[in-house]
C-alpha cells in the first residue's frame, strides 16, 4: 500500500480525533477532580491539531 501526503496526513487526522475522544472520555467520567478538566482540555487540543491536518490535506 502506497502512502502519499494526503493519506498520512488521513490516517494522522483520524488518529488524533480518536485519541482525542478517548481523553475526553477520560475527563468526563473517570477522573472528577481538576484532573478531568485538564483531560477534556488535552482533547478539545487534539481536535484542534486534527483539524489543522485536515485543512492541510491536498495543499502540501
Amino acid at each position: 500500500m502506497a502512502m502519499n501526503k494526503n493519506t498520512v496526513l488521513a490516517w494522522a487526522t483520524t488518529i488524533m480525533i480518536l485519541v482525542g475522544l478517548l481523553l475526553i472520555g477520560l475527563g468526563a467520567f473517570k477522573y472528577d477532580d481538576v484532573a478531568g478538566w485538564g483531560f477534556a482540555a488535552v482533547g478539545l487540543g487534539f481536535f484542534a491539531i486534527a483539524w489543522v491536518f485536515n485543512a492541510l490535506k491536498g495543499r502540501v
